[in-house]
C-alpha cells in the first residue's frame, strides 16, 4: 500500500493555497460582507486552514515513520549506515531487508505499542528533537555521540514479540527458547544480547561503555536486560537500541 503522505501533502498545499487567495482577496478588494462573501470567508478562515492543519500533520506524522528521518540526525549516521548495509548481519540490517518492514525497519522495532503506542512513540520523538535542537547533540562529533548518547530505557522484548510470538513451532523448537521463555517474558533476559542474538547493531553502550557484535557461533551467556541501562543523565538515543 502506498504511503499516505505524498498526497496528503498536497491536499494540504492545495488548501492552504486557497485559504490564502480567499483572505487576501478580501483583504486587497475590500468587497461588500454578504452572505456570500461571509461564506468564503467560512471557508478561507475556519475550512481550508482546519484541513491543511489536519493533512499537513498526518503527512509530517506519517514521514517521520520513515527510516531516512531517523537517519537524518548525524549522531544516527552509523545506525543508519550499518541498518541499510545490504552485507551486514546484525539484527537491525536482517530486519530491514525483510520486505515486511519496507522503509519503516527503525520505526517498527523501536515504536511502543498498545492503545496509545503511536502516541507515546511520537512524545517521545520529541524528546529526540529537543535534545538534538537544544541539548547538545546537534553538536556532537561522532565519537562524543557514540559515547554520551544512550539509549533511554532497556530495549523491551515486547517489541519484538509483536512478529515473534513465542508461540509458534519453529520458536518453541529452539531449546533455549524454550527454557528461557519466562525470562524473556519478564525482560531478565534480552533478546539481543550477545548470547542470544547480538547487538541490534554492531555497537551498543552498556555501563561499561561500547560493545562490539560478537560472532554467529559467540557462546556467552544471555546477558540480562537490565545490563543495558539508561545513561546516568536518562536523555534519549535518537533511535538506537542495544
Amino acid at each position: 500500500m502506498p504511503h499516505a503522505g505524498p498526497w496528503l501533502g498536497y491536499v494540504a498545499l492545495v488548501s492552504g493555497a486557497i485559504a490564502a487567495s480567499i483572505l487576501l482577496y478580501f483583504l486587497i478588494k475590500r468587497p461588500p460582507l454578504d452572505l456570500g462573501m461571509k461564506l468564503a470567508l467560512l471557508l478561507g478562515l475556519g475550512v481550508f486552514p482546519a484541513v491543511c492543519a489536519a493533512t499537513s500533520t498526518v503527512a509530517g506524522m506519517e514521514q517521520t515513520t520513515h527510516r531516512e528521518f531517523c537517519g537524518s540526525c548525524h549522531t544516527m549516521d552509523e545506525h543508519f549506515e550499518n541498518a541499510t548495509d545490504p552485507h551486514a548481519q546484525s539484527l537491525a540490517a536482517r530486519h530491514t531487508r525483510n520486505p515486511f518492514f519496507g522503509e519503516e525497519s527503525c520505526y517498527v522495532c523501536h515504536a511502543d505499542y498498545g492503545m496509545f503506542g503511536y502516541a507515546l512513540t511520537k512524545f517521545g520523538g520529541m524528546k529526540h528533537v529537543y535534545y538534538y535542537y537544544l541539548g547538545g547533540y546537534r553538536g556532537m562529533t561522532k565519537d562524543e555521540s557514540r559515547r554520551d548518547v544512550h539509549i533511554a530505557k532497556p530495549y523491551d522484548n515486547t517489541n519484538c514479540r509483536q512478529c515473534h510470538t513465542t508461540t509458534a513451532h519453529v520458536w518453541r523448537s529452539v531449546p533455549d527458547h524454550t527454557a528461557l521463555q519466562k525470562e524473556l517474558a519478564a525482560n531478565k533476559v534480552s533478546c539481543a544480547s550477545p548470547g542470544c542474538h547480538g547487538f541490534a547493531h554492531p555497537f551498543t553502550k552498556g555501563p561499561n561503555g561500547l560493545g562490539a557484535l560478537p560472532p554467529a557461533s559467540s557462546s556467552a551467556a544471555p546477558a540480562a536486560a537490565a545490563d543495558f541501562a539508561p545513561s546516568a543523565s536518562g536523555r534519549p538515543a535518537t533511535g538506537h537500541a542495544p
